[in-house]
């Protein structure tokens, strides 16, 4: 009976501490749908009061393509109510790092001078098979 009562206590106290397991995700898509299903991927997750912004890209390694990359992201971002003065961290993937280098300034604009932690890397080649740029980015919101 002693170890009937103990294995009943263990079980209500592990019970009333035990954390939620499931992470409450909410998903923001192009078109309003909350994902891509055919490539597997939501453009932004929201987790909390953090956003996860999966990478808009470009083919066009231009200070118009680098622009147009990041005015999407702005809409990622406007999506729950976040500007890139909520932006913490960027990766950048490019197919040429010099040719982004020499354009960075049509990057740099968006950030007004407030810049996140950010890691740039060149790679042979992105998912889209002609893209030149691909940017992620994670961003708070306020509590």
């Amino acid at each position: 009976m002693k170890y009937l009562f103990s294995i009943f206590l263990l079980l209500t106290v592990n019970q009333l501490f035990a954390q939620d397991t499931k992470i409450k995700k909410e998903k923001w898509h192009w078109n309003n749908s909350k994902q891509d299903t055919v490539a597997g991927y939501a453009q932004v997750l929201k987790v909390d009061n953090i956003l996860y912004i999966s990478g808009a890209v470009t083919t066009n390694l231009s200070p118009e393509g680098i622009t147009l990359v990041y005015k999407n992201l702005a809409a990622s971002l406007a999506s729950y109510g976040a500007t890139f003065e909520n932006v913490v961290k960027e990766n950048l993937f490019t197919t040429d790092i010099e040719t982004m280098k020499k354009y960075n300034y049509a990057r740099k604009k968006f950030y007004n001078g407030d810049f996140p932690a950010a890691t740039w890397i060149q790679v042979e080649r992105l998912y889209m098979q002609d893209a030149k740029l691909e940017v992620e980015l994670i961003a708070h919101l306020p509590k």
